[in-house]
């Protein structure tokens, strides 16, 4: 199977780096469907999916999955 050299080499804080730059993008595209569900045109269309609930739970990976992941960075 074929990995880029930059996931080959990758250090383990490199790679929780990638995992928690992963989930804060899903945080956005949550955060970004929850506002388009809120500025919909047809009030009583109401969705069932948990944006804001969603938005957290990656966000709070995200963040912390980063902040495990630079001082390992950072000490090279």
């Amino acid at each position: 199977m074929f990995k880029p050299d930059f996931l080959r080499f990758a250090s383990d804080a490199e790679l929780v780096a990638y995992w928690g730059g992963a989930f804060l993008f899903a945080a956005l595209v949550c955060m970004a469907m929850e506002r388009r569900r809120l500025k919909r045109a047809q009030i009583n269309r109401v969705g069932w999916m948990p944006w804001t609930g969603l938005f957290l739970v990656f966000a709070v990976i995200g963040g912390g999955l980063l902040a495990v992941a630079i001082p390992g960075i950072i000490k090279g």
